[in-house]
């Protein structure tokens, strides 16, 4: 079996569908939807495609290392250049299933979690009542309507949720001008001293969601590396009575000896890893011990071949799973696949962004869990694929022969 082709999509995500000359394609995705890196993701696709063209897609270790070692950038090249390593990754692992008539998870070692909890994520921009009412994910900033959203999660079966209490400032702003500057820059960054006006507004969110969620709802606290080390410190200390399952992102990853920083001062367990690409970004965090949940995004660190390789290695150490899923259906159905294998398996993340009509009509088939868990797509491959419509309305779509 030999790649013939590829063809390369932008829309609201980045995806690929790798032809083969046996008529089997498979398809992929790069995570950088989101952000504002979408042009450099969709260029380094085709980049990467035309390395690929009259390559066995079943050798997915070989094609890995080409893309790795000898492109130059492959080397410590950034989440761009793993992003779309992952794209063409995930193809060819979705091609082999189809070829096999397996699901991937029978591929990498078969299933040791039947069903895979489930976590309600970024609870700060609404739920299903708020977001499938305006099709939007409108910011949130009063404490009552963090416990209403909670409510709302637990209604549809969720036992666990994250919520980000810093991305919201303390007061609403007062126009749409001031609103959409605060989401353009991705939040409400705190460095240096925390207002204290600004930390009670943090803490009463997470107390809110507490309050309606009970003894028994789990609270993930995700920041968005918004605070330096100084401040998640601060702000994790003052959550510690409100027992959080773990604290994401606390601050920024390039640095690991500040999460040692946060650690020792903070209580709460840590967790980052969406923005690392490859095992090597993740090595440090391991071998210090600083996380105790790692987030590999499978869409932007190098694929599934890499990203079992990251859950194996964590595995060493004691550390839990959490894959980052915020992309689309073809995102989700690949995480779904390494999830269903790995004995570290912590729980899925299940993005509001989910909601939305876009990623509902994106793929072939829509995925959801039924009370908080998700059943393991059986189809051959990845178990899924880009809708027609989708790949009619992609606003780009090239070809590389």
């Amino acid at each position: 079996m030999k790649i013939t082709s590829v063809d390369c999509y932008l829309s609201d995500y980045i995806c690929i569908r790798v032809h083969t000359d046996e008529g089997i394609y498979g398809d992929g995705e790069a995570g950088l939807s989101y952000g504002k890196s979408q042009e450099a993701a969709y260029g380094q696709c085709q980049d990467f495609a035309r390395l690929v063209i009259g390559m066995d897609p079943f050798d997915t270790e070989k094609i890995w290392e080409h893309l790795h070692r000898h492109t130059f950038w492959g080397m410590n090249g950034g989440i761009v250049v793993s992003a779309a390593m992952a794209a063409i990754d995930t193809a060819c692992w979705d091609i082999k299933g189809k070829k096999l008539g397996v699901p991937v998870y029978k591929l990498l070692g078969g299933k040791t979690n039947d069903k895979l909890r489930a976590y309600a994520s970024q609870l700060q921009f609404g739920w299903r009542k708020i977001i499938e009412a305006h099709d939007s994910m409108p910011l949130l900033f009063d404490p009552k309507d963090y416990y209403d959203v909670v409510k709302d999660a637990m209604a549809d079966g969720y036992d666990a949720v994250k919520i980000d209490p810093v991305y919201a400032c303390a007061e609403e702003p007062k126009t749409p001008e001031e609103l959409a500057a605060l989401r353009s820059r991705q939040g409400n960054q705190i460095r240096g001293v925390y207002p204290e006006k600004e930390l009670r507004r943090s803490v009463e969110r997470i107390a809110a969601a507490r309050e309606a969620g009970g003894d028994d709802l789990d609270i993930i606290v995700e920041i968005h590396s918004l605070l330096d080390a100084n401040t998640a410190v601060i702000l994790g200390n003052a959550l510690a009575p409100y027992r959080i399952m773990y604290y994401e992102e606390p601050t920024m990853p390039d640095n690991p000896s500040l999460f040692r920083y946060i650690k020792a001062n903070c209580p709460l367990p840590l967790a980052t890893g969406e923005r690392s690409s490859t095992r090597w970004q993740f090595r440090q965090f391991l071998e210090d011990r600083t996380l105790d949940i790692i987030q590999p995004d499978l869409c932007n660190t190098g694929g599934i071949t890499e990203t079992k390789k990251i859950c194996d290695m964590a595995n060493v150490y004691d550390v839990g799973v959490q894959i980052h899923v915020c992309g689309g259906p073809i995102a989700t159905a690949a995480a779904l696949q390494v999830e269903a294998t790995i004995p570290n398996f912590a729980i899925h993340e299940e993005h509001d962004h989910n909601l939305l009509t876009k990623f509902k009509k994106a793929g072939k088939y829509f995925y959801e869990p039924k009370n908080g868990y998700y059943d393991i797509p059986e189809l051959p491959g990845i178990g899924q694929e880009m809708s027609e419509s989708y790949m009619q309305g992609a606003r780009k779509h090239c070809t590389i022969e």
